[in-house]
C-alpha cells in the first residue's frame, strides 16, 4: 500500500495480449482501423442484445489468447463485469471456459478495476496469467437504463452514446514473447457522490470520482501531472472534461495538457451524432487494447495513468430518485523497454 488508497507493485504484472472487438458506430469512428473485429450486424448473429454482449467478451477473449499463443487452460483467474444485471453479460459469455470466475461491477469504470485485481493477483503471486474482462453494448445498455429503442426518444447535448464493444487483456507474471505493457500501480478509487440525478449527463456524475482518484493519485505516488505523458479517463465525453478540469483546478491541479477521454476519441460527434461522446464498460476497454497499447508499445507514450470512470446507479435507484454516485479507478501503464 502507498499512501492512503494506491498500490505499488514491486512483481510488476506484464500484459501480454490484449483483445477487442466492435460494433458497427465504432468501426466507423476515427479508431476504427485499429480494432481487432468488428461486427457489422450488431447482434453478432444472436437473438438478443445481452446475448450478442455475452459473445463479445468470448470472442475478446478468444482474439487475446490467439495472439498470446494461449490455451484457456493456461489461466488461472478471470475478472469480468459489464453493465446489465447480475452481470449476466460475463457470466452467460464466459461459462463455457469453466475458469474460476470473479465476478466485478464498476459500471464503466469497469476495465480499471479488473485490471487492478488482476494485478494484484499476478504481483501478489496468486496467479501466474489471468485474464481480464468487460464489455457493453448500446441497446442492451439503453433497455437496461433508459429507454427501449423503439421509443425514439430525443437525447440531450450531454448524453453520452454507449459503445458496443468488449476488450480482454491478458496479465503474467513473466513477460514472454510479447509486452504490451508493464502495470506498475494502481489507485483505488472511493465512491463519490454528488447529488447529481441527471441519467442523461453521465460525464458530470462520474468527474467528481475522477478528480478525487487523480488528485488522490497523485498525493500517494508524490508525483506532478508530467510525469505522466497522458492522464486518459474513461468517458466524461465532453461536458464531463470540462468539469474535471474546473473540479481539479480548485486543487491547484492542471492536467489540461496530459488529459485524453476514451469517450472523446472514439466517436466523431458532429459526424455520428453521439452527443457528449462515448461511455460504457467497453469503451475504455477496446480504445486501451486498440489505441492506448499501440502508443506504449511504440514508446511513444513511456508512462500512462489510465483512469476508466463509472456511474453507480441501477433503474431501482433512478425510479426511486435517488443520486447517481460516481467511481474511478487508476491504473499505472509503462513501456516495457525489454
Amino acid at each position: 500500500m502507498l499512501g492512503k488508497q494506491s498500490l505499488q507493485f514491486m512483481n510488476k504484472p506484464y500484459m501480454i495480449s490484449s483483445g477487442s472487438i466492435v460494433g458497427s458506430k465504432e468501426a466507423a469512428g476515427p479508431m476504427g482501423k485499429l480494432f481487432d473485429k468488428v461486427g457489422y450486424d450488431d447482434k453478432f448473429g444472436a437473438d438478443t442484445w445481452e446475448d450478442a454482449e455475452s459473445s463479445l467478451q468470448k470472442e475478446a477473449l478468444e482474439i487475446a489468447l490467439e495472439k498470446a499463443g494461449l490455451k484457456k487452460k493456461d489461466l488461472q483467474l478471470v475478472f469480468a463485469g459489464d453493465l446489465l444485471g447480475q452481470s449476466i453479460a460475463s457470466s452467460f459469455g464466459l461459462s463455457g471456459y469453466q475458469l474460476p470466475h470473479v465476478g466485478l461491477y464498476g459500471a464503466c469504470s469497469t476495465c480499471g478495476l479488473s485490471l487492478t485485481m488482476g494485478s494484484m493477483a499476478v504481483a501478489g503471486m496468486f496467479a501466474e496469467k489471468v485474464a481480464c474482462i468487460t464489455s457493453s453494448h448500446f441497446a442492451s445498455a439503453e433497455k437496461e437504463f433508459r429507454f427501449p429503442l423503439a421509443y425514439g426518444n430525443q437525447r440531450p447535448k450531454s448524453a453520452t452514446w454507449t459503445v458496443t464493444g468488449s476488450g480482454a487483456f491478458l496479465l503474467s507474471a513473466q513477460p514472454g514473447s510479447q509486452v504490451r505493457a508493464v502495470i506498475s500501480g494502481a489507485t483505488v478509487g472511493k465512491i463519490v457522490d454528488y447529488g447529481l440525478k441527471d441519467s442523461m449527463n453521465m460525464g458530470a456524475c462520474m468527474a467528481p470520482a475522477a478528480a478525487d482518484t487523480i488528485r488522490q493519485h497523485l498525493e500517494d505516488f508524490g508525483r506532478q501531472p508530467d510525469y505522466y505523458d497522458k492522464i486518459i479517463t474513461g468517458d466524461l465525453g465532453t461536458v464531463g472534461q470540462q468539469l474535471l478540469f474546473d473540479l481539479l483546478a480548485e486543487a491547484q491541479i492542471d492536467i489540461t495538457k496530459q488529459h485524453m477521454d476514451c469517450g472523446i476519441e472514439i466517436f466523431d460527434s458532429e459526424r455520428q451524432d453521439t452527443n457528449a461522446g462515448g461511455s460504457g464498460c467497453g469503451c475504455s476497454a477496446v480504445v486501451l487494447s486498440a489505441y492506448i497499447l499501440k502508443k506504449l508499445e511504440e514508446g511513444v507514450w513511456n508512462r500512462v495513468l489510465f483512469l476508466p470512470t463509472g456511474a453507480l446507479l441501477s433503474k431501482t435507484s433512478f425510479n426511486e430518485g435517488q443520486s447517481i454516485p460516481g467511481i474511478a479507478h487508476g491504473v499505472v501503464l509503462e513501456h516495457y523497454a525489454g
